[in-house]
């Protein structure tokens, strides 16, 4: 199993990642068979997205209506089938994974060069993004097929990470951790905070970011909303404001959140962002190989709830981070999975009082082989005084 990167890796300090391999797509694809066999799956049917991005290294230029499809079988080499418009960027992407192609052509049916490579009473693992239209029509070329979700047959499909995948989550989580450091020293009061959070995705992208995915600023009784959408609400003295942003850097994906206060911060606010604060320690201690997921949740929840506010924590305690900035495996009650070396998950409780403010506070980590957990977001988890 791979262990984490130390902090100072090379990659994390912005330099080029080390490139992916045609062995490492093949190695991907590989375990991808050998999952779907142990599932008791006849293969997988990869629609274009993070799933093929993480096979193959293919992402077609535009995402349309015309079938493009990785199909991957236990004992069978893996095929790409692509419209023979996109077949030259194809060609480049199967050459580097290692696969073999095969196109079809406007006004011919895409199911019926798809079909061949099905078993004809097969259950398959399709991609959840995958279209509906596709799906119907291998199920009308082949009535005899069915089909589950990746996310439900193979969770972990893309959960446990190698060196080179952990020290692009590092340079994306120390981007991040850049990001924040500098958002410290802007004015908040008087502003609104579509402003701010337009300064966040600017850092992001200075530091290295090619996507931005989020920037949650939820300023006073917004920070009572987790996902609350940046708007024009003008920042006053006296706001708690939750800031949660990310988004992905060499393809890999960073998101950290801290909450900070305008002014001085009254007992109450002290007290409660200190809560979330060990709240937050407590889930990262109990990340070590063999703890269940849900026991993540449990320690941070506990500290919580001891407290009295455990009806104002509302979400799960994390999730999966990856090549997307939310994927499997899930920090939550009833998720028994355990966690191996080289997960890479948030952890992010917090609270949440309606009409008047919420703190958060998150970071990234893994398991190490060591046994302990390693942190990809290192700025300071106390509450910071902005202006």
């Amino acid at each position: 199993m791979p262990s984490s990167p130390a902090p100072e890796a090379a990659d994390a300090r912005g330099d080029a990642p080390v490139p992916f391999t045609a062995d490492d797509y093949r190695a991907r694809m590989a375990r991808a068979a050998a999952s779907a066999a142990d599932a008791g799956l006849a293969g997988v049917i990869v629609a274009p997205g993070p799933d093929l991005v993480y096979l193959t290294g293919y992402q077609p230029t535009a995402i349309t209506e015309r079938l493009t499809a990785l199909v991957i079988a236990p004992g069978r080499d893996p095929v790409l089938v692509v419209p023979t418009l996109e077949a030259p960027d194809a060609e480049r992407a199967a050459g580097a994974a290692a696969l073999t192609l095969r196109d079809w052509t406007d006004g011919k049916d895409p199911y019926a060069v798809t079909a061949p490579l099905l078993d004809a009473d097969g259950r398959f693992g399709v991609s959840d993004n995958a279209w509906a239209m596709h799906l119907l029509g291998l199920q009308q070329a082949l009535p005899g097929t069915t089909y589950v979700s990746l996310t439900e047959a193979l969770p972990m499909l893309r959960g446990v990470k190698d060196a080179h995948e952990l020290a692009r989550i590092a340079a994306a989580g120390a981007a991040a951790d850049r990001a924040y450091g500098e958002i410290l020293g802007v004015r908040f009061a008087g502003r609104r905070e579509t402003d701010v959070a337009a300064d966040l995705a600017a850092l992001l992208l200075r530091f290295g970011h090619s996507q931005v995915d989020f920037t949650v600023v939820g300023s006073g009784p917004n920070g009572a909303n987790p996902h609350h959408e940046a708007g024009d609400r003008v920042i006053e003295r006296g706001d708690m404001v939750v800031l949660d942003f990310g988004g992905l850097k060499h393809g890999y994906g960073s998101d950290t959140t801290r909450t900070v206060h305008v002014g001085p911060p009254t007992d109450e606010e002290r007290r409660i962002h200190e809560l979330v604060r060990e709240a937050q320690q407590a889930g990262f201690e109990a990340v070590r190989p063999g703890v269940a997921c849900q026991d993540v949740d449990r320690a941070a929840r506990k500290v919580i709830t001891d407290a009295g506010y455990g009806e104002y924590f509302i979400h799960r305690t994390g999730h999966g981070i990856g090549v997307t900035t939310h994927e499997p495996p899930y920090m939550i009650e009833g998720e028994e999975l355990p966690i191996v070396p080289g997960m890479c998950f948030s952890i992010e409780p917090g609270v949440y009082l309606p009409g008047r403010f919420g703190v958060r506070i998150e970071d990234i980590v893994t398991a190490t082989e060591d046994g302990a957990g390693h942190r990809f977001n290192n700025t300071p988890h106390a509450m910071a005084i902005v202006e």
